[in-house]
C-alpha cells in the first residue's frame, strides 16, 4: 500500500469541470496574447521613431520664437563723431525681431568729454538700435555728471554719436549749484550744455 500521503484521490465531478473551463480559456487567450506581444515587438521601433520625430519639431519651434537670442551682461562700444568713445551694457539684452534693435535690461551708457570729464546715464529699461547709435531709455532715467550734478526724468532719448540727450517728462535736478525742477531737458555737446526747459524752477545754495 501507499504511504497516506501518497495517495491518489479521484477529483470530483466539480472540480473537473473548473479544470475544463480553465484549459478552454488558456487555449483562446494565450494565442492572442503571443499575437499582441509579438506585434508590439515588431511596431515598436516605429513608436521610437515617432516620438523622436515630435520631439524634433518642437524643439525646432522653439528654437525659431523672436525672443530666442538672449546676452546676459551685454556691452556694446564705439566712437561719436569727433572720434570719443562711449559704451553701453545692461544685465540682459534680447535680441527682437529687427536684428538692429535690442531690447535692454538695466541698461547703462557712460561717455567720456572732450575735457576727460564724464556722463553716465542708467534706467529700468532700454532700447538700442546699433546702426543708429540711438538709446531710447524709460523707468527712472537718472544722468549722473562728475562734477556732482544728477537729475532723474522717467524717459529719455540718447544720441551717441553726437552726445545728446533730451526729454519732455519732469525733471528733478541737484547739484553743487542746488535743486532744480522743469518739464524736460536738452542736454548737448556731452552734457557741456544742459538747458532745462518748460516752468523750471531753481533755489540755489548760499542765496546765489
Amino acid at each position: 500500500m501507499l504511504a497516506p500521503s501518497r495517495e491518489r484521490r479521484a477529483p470530483r465531478p466539480s472540480e473537473l469541470a473548473r479544470r475544463r473551463i480553465i484549459v478552454s480559456i488558456a487555449k483562446r487567450v494565450l494565442p492572442l496574447a503571443a499575437v499582441g506581444l509579438l506585434a508590439a515587438i515588431a511596431l515598436w521601433p516605429e513608436f521610437d521613431s515617432a516620438a523622436d520625430r515630435g520631439r524634433i519639431s518642437f524643439q525646432r519651434v522653439m528654437s525659431a520664437r523672436p525672443d530666442a537670442l538672449r546676452i546676459v551682461d551685454p556691452r556694446y562700444q564705439g566712437v561719436d563723431e569727433q572720434n570719443r568713445p562711449y559704451n553701453v551694457t545692461a544685465t540682459l539684452a534680447t535680441q527682437a525681431g529687427n536684428e538692429d534693435t535690442v531690447n535692454l535690461q538695466a541698461p547703462r551708457a557712460d561717455l567720456l568729454m572732450g575735457d576727460g570729464a564724464w556722463i553716465y546715464i542708467e534706467a529700468r529699461d532700454g532700447r538700442y538700435d546699433r546702426p543708429r547709435n540711438h538709446l531710447d531709455l524709460a523707468g527712472r532715467v537718472t544722468v549722473h555728471h562728475d562734477d556732482g550734478t544728477q537729475f532723474v526724468t522717467e524717459k529719455a532719448a540718447v544720441d551717441l554719436a553726437v552726445g545728446a540727450a533730451s526729454g519732455d517728462d519732469p525733471v528733478a535736478a541737484q547739484g553743487p549749484f542746488g535743486t532744480l525742477t522743469s518739464q524736460g531737458f536738452r542736454l548737448i555737446d556731452r552734457g557741456q550744455v544742459v538747458i532745462f526747459t518748460g516752468n523750471a524752477r531753481a533755489v540755489l545754495e548760499g542765496g546765489k
